[in-house]
């Protein structure tokens, strides 16, 4: 114990300040009415490289917003050094409204689900016909994340060179998804691209696909050549090596010499599983517009995929086509079975 002697003033005595600060606090949040709009483009580590008009801005989260997490597609709102310029920081203090989102859990069993990307209009589904071969369960699970998120899906079939679209088209000729078929020297010399920018034009597309299909491939050839990124190489036998995309980025959709983007892609990192926990299997009935009336007779919390269920009926009657109601029910099969199965 420090003892004090009898010349001891009040400039020798410590003071330890008590726990609670004495600065007063309030539930009052600024409201930010002069905050810029901006779009976030890609987030890394906790910074969101943000457009803001024509300029590309680094930001940081604002402490009021909390848990609250920002993702690639997000409207938001930033205040602080808009300029750009380097080493310059902004913050993104409010997230607006999202109106589609595409999310997905590690795997079935995990009740932590991820916004991969937000207010997408569609996603195209990148797969190979061979090299790797495709996993139809893989995609029915990107089918279900599209149609429980509000994202119109669409299919982009490559390597046509080396297996035909026969055996795969016929499975989601019922579900009336667009698709397109392409080779690998379309994708090569830039063939590819044309065939998929005409469903691109004024949308936000997210690609989502296995890696090794020729995704990134695909979405380099479709941006502006000063926005493309260098193509990783990975081993064919281990499957190790530098993989393209390891994070979320949006890139303006758009040909030489145009004012702006015509629309937007979005390159997500490859998957090689996506979890459908976070989907509430009665929301995908939703994706068939002509069997929901069907479900007014079906007993209470039905499946749609048991002995009582009335669109057997309703399909019997002729109110739908049967290879619908197959469609439907594999699809909420997913959520029982892994994408190898």
């Amino acid at each position: 114990m420090r003892r004090y002697g009898k010349h001891t003033d009040e400039d020798d005595i410590r003071i330890r300040p008590g726990r609670r600060g004495t600065r007063p606090r309030t539930s009052i949040r600024p409201k930010h009415e002069d905050a810029a709009e901006g779009m976030v483009l890609t987030v890394d580590r906790g910074r969101l490289t943000c457009l803001v008009e024509d300029r590309i801005v680094m930001a940081m989260k604002a402490r009021e917003l909390g848990r609250k997490a920002a993702v690639v597609g997000d409207r938001v709102a930033l205040v602080g050094d808009l300029s750009g310029a380097k080493d310059t920081l902004a913050r993104v203090v409010r997230i607006g409204r999202r109106d589609s989102v595409l999310r997905r859990t590690a795997d079935d069993d995990d009740p932590f689900e991820r916004v991969v990307v937000a207010n997408a209009d569609q996603l195209a589904i990148v797969t190979a016909l061979a090299d790797p071969e495709p996993r139809p369960r893989l995609i029915d699970r990107c089918l279900v994340a599209a149609y429980d998120g509000g994202l119109d899906p669409l299919l982009v079939l490559t390597k046509s060179d080396l297996a035909p679209p026969d055996k795969l088209l016929p499975t989601y000729e019922a579900l009336g998804v667009p698709y397109v078929v392409t080779s690998r020297e379309e994708l090569e010399t830039g063939d590819a691209a044309d065939q998929v920018r005409a469903l691109l034009d004024d949308k936000i597309t997210a690609f989502v696909g296995h890696s090794g299909v020729g995704k990134t491939t695909l979405v380099n050839s479709l941006v502006p050549k000063e926005r493309r990124r260098t193509t990783g190489v990975v081993n064919a036998v281990t499957g190790r090596g530098r993989h393209t995309t390891t994070s979320a980025l949006a890139l303006p959709l758009a040909e030489p010499g145009e004012d702006g983007p015509r629309g937007w892609v979005i390159d997500t990192p490859g998957v090689r599983s996506f979890g459908l926990a976070h989907v509430d299997p009665s929301r995908v009935i939703h994706a068939f517009p002509d069997l929901v009336p069907g479900t007014a007779e079906c007993p209470r919390a039905c499946s749609h995929d048991e002995p009582d269920c009335a669109l057997d009926d309703w399909v019997a009657e002729g109110h739908a086509e049967p290879a619908r109601l197959y469609s439907l029910r594999r699809l909420l099969a997913t959520r029982e079975r892994r994408e190898g199965d």
